[in-house]
């Protein structure tokens, strides 16, 4: 199997544990994910859930410092968090002691809400797409959208939103923070009245810079015009994965950082010794989902010993998840994995998986590497 495999870390809070035993839980798994042979180790941002990933940057400093050879980054900081230049200058900083292992990977998510919440005062109706019938293509489950409307409006992520940014704070356009990225980087940048910045650390560090998009929109565009390498998710909007690919290949131009384009596609996997142990590891999947999808935010995850099923109603909401949640023998998900590879052409696969107890978090990845053929450093 050719495909280089990744790892992306949301450090979960199981169900009665702390961020602690979570921040700790990621640094173990990324050791063992370097020494198992996987090629990248990519953390994402969440905040006021239960997962303990609120602060990319440090986190990837910490694991950064915990291995040695495997590639560390983000997928992805969130600019409408954050300004450009604090986003190149922590990453810089991380880089300047861990040169060449050092992904920076950026989204749009604050931008986003606010499109959400000017359609909902504007009336606009959903787009016919949203109403689209699930299918399978080439083995690979392509699920109706999901409407996150009212998820992107919720009163909780609102009030997430505002303890994030000063009072009155827009974040700037996002290819004005990518521009800016880029610039600072590469020590041109200018502000609007003529005046050199330099980032110190950050300017010239050997980062790479990556694109993350949901859907076929300003992203996975930016991403192919500017040359830049393109992450598409479909462990989270599995409905638009393939959209957002071919808009990237659509729009990508050569740059001085890729002759052709470069996609990672992600996928949700939970791995174990038997398609029902598997299951059953991933039984609280749903219930998790859930609490993401109602607007409440990620809970810890569950316990499935304890849990009680899921509501018919519920489970609906989770469905398009539920289905493309990559869940089984090694053998088993290898081959939905292969056929996710297949058919987005995709150049690497990273993935993600929680389990509610650590040690079976670490078994899936250990056995899916085997079974994929990653070229292991060392014992684990």
């Amino acid at each position: 199997m050719s495909a280089p495999l990744s790892v992306l870390d949301l450090s979960p809070i199981s169900e009665g544990g702390t961020a602690r035993q979570a921040l700790r839980n990621s640094l173990d798994l990324a050791r063992s994910a370097e020494a198992w042979g996987y090629k990248r180790y990519w953390v994402a941002e969440h905040h006021f859930v239960g997962v303990a990933s609120s602060s990319p940057a440090v986190l990837v400093g910490l694991i950064a410092a915990a291995t040695n050879t495997i590639r560390v980054g983000s997928a992805a900081v969130l600019l409408g968090n954050n300004t450009a230049a604090q986003v190149v200058e922590a990453f810089g900083t991380v880089e300047a002691l861990y040169p060449g292992r050092i992904d920076l990977g950026i989204g749009r998510s604050g931008q986003r809400r606010v499109e959400a919440l000017r359609a909902v005062a504007a009336g606009t109706p959903a787009p016919a797409e949203s109403k689209r019938e699930a299918v399978v293509r080439e083995g690979v489950v392509i699920p109706a959208p999901f409407d996150p409307t009212g998820l992107l409006t919720s009163p909780r992520l609102q009030a997430s939103f505002e303890a994030l940014a000063f009072p009155g704070a827009q974040a700037p356009d996002f290819e004005q923070q990518v521009d800016d990225i880029l610039s600072l980087l590469n020590g041109t940048h200018r502000t609007r009245d003529g005046i050199d910045l330099h980032a110190s650390p950050g300017e010239d560090a050997d980062v790479e810079l990556w694109v993350f998009g949901s859907s076929a929109g300003p992203s996975a565009e930016l991403a192919g015009r500017l040359g830049l390498p393109f992450g598409a998710n479909y462990h989270v909007a599995p409905s638009s994965t393939l959209d957002a690919v071919e808009a990237y290949r659509a729009a990508f131009r050569p740059s001085d950082v890729l002759s052709e384009p470069y996609v990672v596609v992600s996928a949700d996997v939970v791995a174990a010794e038997d398609d029902a142990m598997a299951r059953e590891l991933a039984s609280t999947f749903g219930h998790w989902t859930h609490s993401i999808r109602s607007g409440h935010g990620a809970i810890p995850y569950p316990d499935p010993a304890t849990a009680l099923p899921l509501s018919d109603a519920d489970k609906a909401v989770v469905e398009d998840r539920l289905i493309t949640q990559f869940v089984g023998s090694p053998t088993t998900v290898a081959d939905r994995l292969e056929r996710l590879q297949k058919l987005t052409g995709a150049d690497e696969l990273v993935i993600t998986g929680v389990t509610y107890r650590h040690e079976d978090r670490l078994r899936s990845y250990e056995l899916l590497a085997k079974e994929w053929g990653l070229p292991a450093l060392l014992a684990a």
